[in-house]
C-alpha cells in the first residue's frame, strides 16, 4: 500500500528544464551579443562556473567570470520567481495524491528558494509537506540519502513510497534503495529516454496517466 510520495521538481512538477538549454543564449542576447549556433550543446556538460568562463572568454565580454556567473544566476532566479510554469497535469496530480490521503514531499537539486517561489506562485506549494534539497542533505541523488530522509519524515518505508523522477541516474538510485519508482518523460530532460522508461517500475509520458496506474498499485 502506498503511503507516501517523493516528487522530484524540475522536469516532473515544473516545466523548467528548458532554461538550462538556452540560458547561455538568453544571457548573451540580453547584453546584445549574438550566440553561436549549437551553444547549448557546447555548454551542456559544463558546470555553471565553467559555462560562465567559456562565455566570457569566447565572446570577449570584457567582464570577470564572476560577473558573468552572477548574471546567469540572476536569470535563473528570475525564471523561477516569475516565469516557470507547472508541467501539464502537475497540480491535478498533487490534488489526486492528497485526496487519497497520501503524504507528499519533494526532493530537488535546485535551491530551496527557487523551488518554493515557483511552487507558491503556481498554487502547488500547499500540497508539499516538506522540501528536501541536495545541498541541505549534503549528498547528490547518486546517493539515496535525500529519499531516505524524505521517507523518514513521512514515516513510510521505501516499499510503500513512490519516487517520481525524470533522470535515469536518480531513478536507479531510488530503485536500488527499495523505493517504488515512476519514470517521467520530459522532452528537454534525460537523453536516454528508453533508459528512463525501463529503469522505473512505472513510467508516464504525461502526468495525467498516473491515476490509472495508481489504481493497480494502491
Amino acid at each position: 500500500m502506498i503511503k507516501g510520495v517523493i516528487f522530484d521538481i524540475d522536469g516532473v512538477l515544473l516545466d523548467s528544464l528548458g532554461i538550462w538549454d538556452d540560458l547561455g543564449a538568453r544571457y548573451l542576447m540580453n547584453i546584445g551579443v549574438e550566440p553561436e549556433e549549437g551553444l547549448s550543446g557546447i555548454l551542456f556538460s559544463m558546470s555553471m562556473e565553467q559555462g560562465a568562463s567559456y562565455l566570457n572568454g569566447h565572446y570577449n565580454l570584457q567582464k570577470s567570470d564572476t560577473e558573468v556567473h552572477m548574471g546567469l544566476s540572476q536569470m535563473i532566479e528570475d525564471f523561477y520567481f516569475n516565469e516557470v510554469l507547472p508541467k501539464p497535469g502537475a497540480k491535478e496530480l498533487l490534488e489526486f495524491v492528497k485526496a487519497n490521503g497520501i503524504k507528499i514531499t519533494a526532493a530537488t537539486s535546485s535551491p530551496r528558494l527557487h523551488i518554493e517561489k515557483a511552487l507558491e506562485r503556481n498554487g502547488m506549494l500547499k500540497f508539499v509537506e516538506k522540501i528536501f534539497t541536495n545541498s541541505e542533505v549534503g549528498a547528490s541523488k547518486h546517493s539515496p540519502e535525500i529519499y531516505d530522509q524524505a521517507a523518514a519524515y513521512m514515516e513510510t518505508r521505501p516499499d510503500e513510497t513512490l519516487v517520481f523522477e525524470d533522470s535515469l541516474y536518480a531513478l536507479k538510485t531510488a530503485e536500488e534503495a527499495g523505493f517504488v519508482t515512476v519514470g517521467v518523460y520530459d522532452a528537454k530532460g534525460e537523453r536516454d529516454r528508453e533508459g528512463v522508461k525501463n529503469a522505473g517500475k512505472y513510467y508516464v509520458t504525461e502526468l495525467n496517466e498516473f491515476p490509472a496506474i495508481f489504481e493497480t498499485i494502491k
